[in-house]
């Protein structure tokens, strides 16, 4: 690929590692085009950002392509991943240790499909405090890492998300014989580092559910297994999610991070 080509736009889908964020992924392909086209200065971005600890595919463009990235992040996307059953994170995902159990006996594969069309269509969402959406002027995470337990940070506003499928693709009931992880409830200077350390761990004694959900743009799939573990009078979080899917771009066609500069070179 020439330099010409390159800046004419390119759109690289890549396959995002997990405990990297969006933007780490976007640096390390901007170091590399630097690297093999001596480049200072071009445009880049990503069209729709993964959490950390998420995986999978992660558009990143190029040159002129960056004119393209509302167009990108407004497609239909595809996700997979694990829910836990009788639980939640501060997080809704395992960014932290569970801080609360719930009943979770009475959930069983018909209760989980019996709530599911609530989540289908167009529906209210309530995005995670930890987000990139705006509350007065500011990013909503950047609310969280200043609160305490005693100031709790405000939660952003609902809007209206599309759910197109939401299938349950397998159901484990967890093993009744594990012992509970012991609760974690940071507080002070810990609560406003809630999203930096990963360091959650699965409950071996919950159930569990694989999933696959075809949404549109602005969804959070943390929150709907918050929101689907209110609807099961329990409580719920996310603990693996993968893109699978963006508009046309498939997963199946994604570079490896390592595998962006003989692409460039090819």
């Amino acid at each position: 690929m020439t330099q010409d080509e390159l800046l004419q736009g390119i759109v690289i889908p890549v396959d995002k590692p997990r405990q990297w964020t969006s933007f780490q992924a976007v640096n390390k392909i901007k170091a590399t085009i630097r690297r093999v086209y001596g480049l200072k200065k071009f445009k880049i971005g990503h069209a729709g950002t993964l959490d950390p600890l998420a995986t999978g595919l992660l558009l990143v463009c190029v040159g002129k392509a960056t004119k393209r990235i509302d167009e990108l992040q407004s497609g239909t996307k595809v996700y997979t991943g694990t829910m836990v059953l009788g639980a939640t994170t501060p997080c809704y995902d395992l960014e932290r240790p569970v801080e609360s159990y719930s009943p979770f006996a009475h959930i069983t594969p018909t209760l989980l499909q019996s709530v599911l069309p609530q989540f289908l269509g167009t529906v209210q969402q309530v995005p995670p405090i930890f987000s990139a959406v705006k509350i007065n002027g500011q990013r909503a995470y950047q609310y969280a890492r200043q609160s305490d337990t005693d100031q709790p940070a405000p939660l952003p506003t609902p809007k209206p998300v599309q759910i197109y499928d939401f299938e349950i693709t397998a159901f484990r009931p967890g093993n009744p014989d594990a012992e509970p992880l012991p609760l974690q409830q940071p507080a002070g200077a810990d609560a406003r580092r809630l999203y930096d350390n990963p360091l959650g761990a699965v409950p071996p004694h919950l159930p569990q559910i694989d999933f696959r959900i075809r949404c549109g743009k602005g969804t959070y799939i943390r929150s709907i297994a918050r929101d689907l573990g209110l609807a099961l009078d329990s409580g719920a979080f996310l603990s693996a999610l993968r893109r699978e899917q963006v508009g046309e771009y498939h997963i199946a066609d994604a570079l490896s991070l390592d595998n962006v500069e003989s692409f460039l070179k090819s």
